[in-house]
Order: structure tokens, then sequence, then C-alpha cells
């Protein structure tokens, strides 16, 4: 059951409508992490980080079942640094510092220890580094699933579409569906993004849920309309940690159970968008998740008679 995650581990300054964090642990690869070891365990973590990050964070998530062989310490350099303040709408931000600091000479470094895994997820990083992954892991995954961005499609999109040929599962937003292929329609970008290389498509859409295609198959699901979305920061991770968490626990990489692979990262991403940063998610149980899916399942259960 084992999954290998690579990704940011970061601090985090951010700013909502609620209130404001100050600095706290963040991260794509923190966030997966912690969404993931609610169903799989161990998680291997791949990322670097700074001698300034702190030792209770890491034992944290050692307790969690987080494997911690691949993450690089330079303990004379700081962590990636990030801060943001977000709108009324919580969907738009502006980001007010990038410091890559440790992240700006990455190179991953996969242990012999997770070689084998069976399930590999790429946060958002550099292709060249995601690729670089990818070429480490021997043998190949039985899934790889891969998220990207808009930066990486104006900076370096010829790496950007290498990567996609590798790649079984894309996870993107709607804009940068849109953007990838020049297609304003979602469906007409998704089935061109299909002959990109990956076989699976997630397109996000933040409060308005997740679609995921694959061949002529399309499937929705809804986000759980809450009272109060608190900090939508690394909502998207959780959503990915949550996927690959149910995917690596069954072992069925079937479109049907991807199907419930994407509630379950949706039951995910609901949780944390409930408080500041990873919060919520060191929080909730087991018994947590299970009330939170029936929620999903309530939200879409319907009776019908065809006429």
């Amino acid at each position: 059951m084992s999954l290998t995650v690579v990704g940011t581990m970061a601090f985090d300054d951010i700013e909502t409508p609620f209130g404001k964090s100050d600095k706290i642990v963040g991260g794509s690869a923190a966030y997966i992490a912690w969404a993931a070891s609610n169903f799989v365990q161990p998680v291997n973590q791949v990322s670097v980080i700074g001698g300034d990050f702190p030792q209770e964070e890491l034992d944290a998530l050692t307790n969690r079942g987080v494997a911690l062989d691949g993450v690089q310490v330079k303990k004379d350099e700081k962590s990636f640094y990030w801060a943001g303040r977000y709108h009324l709408d919580m969907n738009s931000r502006d980001t007010l510092v990038t410091e890559l600091n440790v992240l700006a000479d990455f190179q991953p470094v996969i242990p012999p220890s997770y070689q084998g895994s069976e399930f590999l997820i790429l946060g958002n990083l550099t292709p060249q580094v995601q690729m670089s992954v990818i070429n480490q892991m021997n043998p190949r995954p039985k899934l790889i699933v891969m998220d990207t961005m808009n930066f990486w499609m104006d900076v370096a999109l010829e790496d950007l579409l290498k990567t996609l040929k590798m790649v079984d599962v894309l996870m993107v937003n709607d804009s940068e569906a849109r953007q990838l292929t020049g297609e304003y329609s979602i469906v007409k970008a998704a089935k061109k993004i299909l002959t990109m290389g990956p076989k699976y498509l997630i397109i996000k859409k933040g409060e308005h849920g997740a679609l995921l295609f694959h061949g002529n198959h399309v499937f929705f699901a809804p986000a759980l309309p809450l009272d109060e979305v608190f900090d939508p920061t690394g909502a998207g991770d959780t959503f990915a940690g949550g996927f690959i968490g149910h995917l690596a626990k069954t072992k069925d990489i079937s479109f049907e159970n991807m199907k419930t692979a994407i509630i379950v990262g949706s039951a995910m991403a609901s949780f944390c968008v409930e408080k500041f940063g990873a919060q919520k998610l060191r929080e909730i149980t087991k018994e947590d998740i299970s009330a939170r899916l029936e929620q999903f399942v309530q939200l879409v259960n319907f009776d019908i008679d065809l006429v």
C-alpha cells in the first residue's frame, strides 16, 4: 500500500477576512501527507527544508506514519516561505511574499526504502523536478498523479508537456485547463488534455466541486456547502491527499473507485478550510471522516422516477 509524496514543506503567512495566521507550517507535501495518512501508512515524504523548520512538526508527521527519509535538511539555509492575503470571496488572493530559499535548487533524491512504491503523487513543483522523480522510481509506480499550475505553463511549457506524457492522472483547476489547451469549454479542454498523456483528468473548481474525466466518461463531485470557509490554503493539496490515500488503501485504480476517491478528497478538503493551515487536519478522527462522507452521500442522494 506504499505511497510516495513529493512536494514542498514550507512556512505560510496567511491573511483572510476572518483573521491572520502569522507564520505557520504549510506546503503541498505537508497537506497531502496529513490527509493521506488517514488512509494509508507509511506515507513516504520527499521534500526539502531549512534548519529553521520546527522539529516538533517533523515529530508530529512521524507520529502519523509519515516517513521522512526523503526529506533533505539544509541546516544553514531557510525553508520556503509564502505570504498571501485572500479577498472577501476567498477564491482570489494576492501573493505578498515568495521566498524560495532551499527550494531554489531542490534536487529530490528517492531513498532505496521508497523504491517499490505503488502510488506516487507529485505536488506542484517544476516539471523538471517532477520528471526527475519519475525517472528515479524503479519499478514505475502503478499510478502516478501530478499537480501543476499556470506559472509552469508560462515559463516551462515544453518540459510540462514532456512530463504529462509520463503520468496517469493530472490535477488542475478550471483556469489552468483553459490556459493549457486554449479552449474555453471545460469539456473540450478535458478532451484535449487527455490526448497529451494522462489517462485521467481532475479539474478542480474550488467551492463548486471537481470533475473527473476518463475517455468518454465524466463524473462530478460537489463541494460541501459550509457555513464558513476560514482559510482555503492547502485545500487543493488536501483534496489530492484524500484522493490518493483512498486509492492506495483500496489498491483499485478503476474509474468507479476514482469516483469514490474524489468524494473522499472533497471531504478532506472540507475539513482543511475550517481552520488556518493544517490545524484541522491534525484534529480529525476516523469517525469525523465517516460522518463527513455520509454528509456527501446525503448531498447527492435522490430518488427519481424516469419518465
